[in-house]
């Protein structure tokens, strides 16, 4: 998680939104903490007519859209050494300059069992949304509420969630996600809801790299030490899925910090996904067998019963290798008066579960994800999610919408 981070959305002309709490590595800032990874800029992340490279790039082949081929000329990449690997040892100034643009071709066998495991969570710390009487209302703090496993298989009990991994400056990361409905595909979507942290570095840099999904990453639910010798069907055994596309939020990409709650309100992020290898035809809604509508005019927190929030927490004493749910109904936090008031839960998940889905009985009175987590304290009391309005359907239109004629 993250301490308070914007969210990431589509890139609009250039890339760089704030993020929200995220899940992945925890950065101290004041006494908040992002429990999600970095957010993405808005804008394009689309790809184009697919060009496969012949040579290996480390791990595996690089397939480079014509359109994304174009990009990495015009900031000066040279796509040889791209494709011999050269996004394993980014110069971090390089990378500030270069991840304007959404550059993310898919690298075979790059996020193997090992590389997945591995990963941690990102640093960070402690709405426009339309919620009468709630602008600059904060409830007194909620007790903490302790996170409880979720039972294996994760596929039969929380089929929709799962890990999204991600290359960053400072190294592999992780945050959680939620497979969504997708107005545009009904009944075959291939949208992923995160948060914008997770996808973007907000105001102080640009996209992240190599950014994939796992459906019920670790399904049976095996400890760390047995997942020593798992095969990457156990890992991943509804496949990954590398994003083609990915939008946040213009004010994660301008306001998201990795602590203080910069962005926070706005800290979510909608992926487009591929599968790195054939999937059948089927598309992501497909192989999972489920996906979460979206609901972008939630109730207000006064006529909220309960909320779940679910994630991966990888922070101690958490190891990121399992799927932990919250439970509790949520208070207000505002973090200032010019911002959405947002959805705040007790709960003990730490960094990683960042960008994990929070549902609740939807505007329709059926479940619909409503939030996703984006900070928390460093003492792991709590968590904050936005609450989704317009700047959130906004983000999530214009994805779905990208990829409607297709």
């Amino acid at each position: 998680m993250r301490s308070t981070r914007p969210s990431f959305a589509a890139r609009r002309e250039r890339s760089g939104r704030r993020r929200t709490f995220p899940v992945l590595t925890a950065v101290a800032l004041a006494s908040v903490l992002a429990l999600t990874a970095t957010a993405c800029e808005s804008g394009d992340t689309g790809a184009g007519g697919e060009a496969t490279a012949s040579a290996a790039a480390g791990d595996g082949k690089i397939t480079i859209p014509d359109d994304i081929k174009d990009r990495l000329k015009e900031h000066g990449i040279d796509i040889d050494k791209w494709r011999d690997g050269a996004w394993k040892n980014w110069d971090k100034d390089d990378w500030l300059r270069e991840a304007e643009d959404f550059v993310n071709p898919i690298i075979e066998d790059l996020w193997n069992p090992d590389r997945m495991r591995e990963a941690e969570e990102p640093d960070q710390e402690v709405d426009d949304s339309d919620i009468s009487g709630d602008q600059g209302v904060t409830d007194p703090e909620p007790a903490p509420v302790q996170a409880e496993a979720v039972p294996a298989s994760y596929h039969a009990n929380a089929p929709e969630a799962g890990k999204v991994f991600f290359d960053a400056p400072e190294g592999t990361m992780v945050c959680s996600a939620t497979v969504v409905k997708d107005p545009a595909h009904p009944g075959k979507s291939n949208l992923v809801w995160t948060a914008g942290h997770c996808v973007h570095a907000g105001k102080s840099g640009g996209w992240y790299r190599n950014i994939a999904f796992v459906p019920s990453y670790n399904d049976a639910g095996k400890s760390a030490a047995e997942l020593q010798d798992a095969t990457q069907e156990e890992v991943a055994p509804y496949g990954v899925w590398w994003g083609d596309w990915v939008q946040t939020s213009d004010q994660w990409i301008e306001q998201g910090g990795a602590t203080g709650g910069d962005g926070a309100p706005y800290d979510f992020a909608v992926i487009h996904v591929t599968p790195e290898e054939g999937s059948g035809g089927k598309s992501l809604e497909e192989m999972v067998g489920s996906a979460l509508p979206v609901d972008f005019n939630a109730p207000a927190v006064p006529k909220i019963d309960s909320m779940t929030a679910t994630g991966y927490p990888a922070a101690p004493p958490y190891d990121g290798q399992t799927m932990y749910q919250c439970q509790d109904k949520p208070g207000r936090l505002s973090l200032n008066t010019t911002d959405p008031t947002m959805y705040r839960i007790g709960c003990t998940m730490t960094g990683g579960s960042s960008g994990g889905g929070w549902v609740a009985t939807g505007s329709d009175g059926k479940p619909a994800l409503v939030s996703n987590t984006s900070i928390g304290p460093v003492t792991a009391g709590w968590l904050a999610g936005p609450r989704l309005g317009k700047e959130a359907k906004a983000v999530f239109d214009e994805v779905s919408g990208k990829f409607a004629g297709q």
